[in-house]
């Protein structure tokens, strides 16, 4: 018996890059920016992520460049040829299988940020 699932929360490093196929695929990658909490350094570690269908077609709509998510999936090992040497190369890769938009729209939108004068609740 096998396990592999990964769970990580972090911010996503660009913008989703949406793919559609002839076959009705919808793929969306993006990669996302995790902090370690025990490390003395600034840098976070990088993560590959690819999404599928549905769930593609959500990140593609609601997740940009610096949104908080979370993710559930499974690490895969990718090999490809490079263009420029011939030399075949391979990186891992989380196949997410679930997404979590864990920042509200207001974190996403920086035109909302400090705009709301109060009122009514919402």
């Amino acid at each position: 018996m096998g396990l592999n699932v990964v769970h990580l929360v972090g911010r996503a490093g660009r913008d989703p890059e949406v793919k559609y196929f002839e076959s009705g695929k919808v793929l969306c990658t993006v990669t996302l920016a995790v902090n370690r909490p025990t490390s003395k350094s600034d840098e976070p570690d990088w993560f590959n992520l690819k999404f599928w269908d549905k769930t593609a077609e959500v990140a593609s709509n609601y997740v940009r460049k610096g949104s908080l998510i979370g993710i559930k999936g499974s690490l895969t090992i990718e090999t490809w040829v490079d263009r420029n040497t011939g030399v075949n190369r391979s990186g891992p890769v989380i196949r997410v299988d679930r997404l979590d938009l864990l920042g509200s729209k207001r974190d996403a939108d920086a035109n909302l940020v400090g705009n709301y004068q109060g009122g009514d609740e919402f």
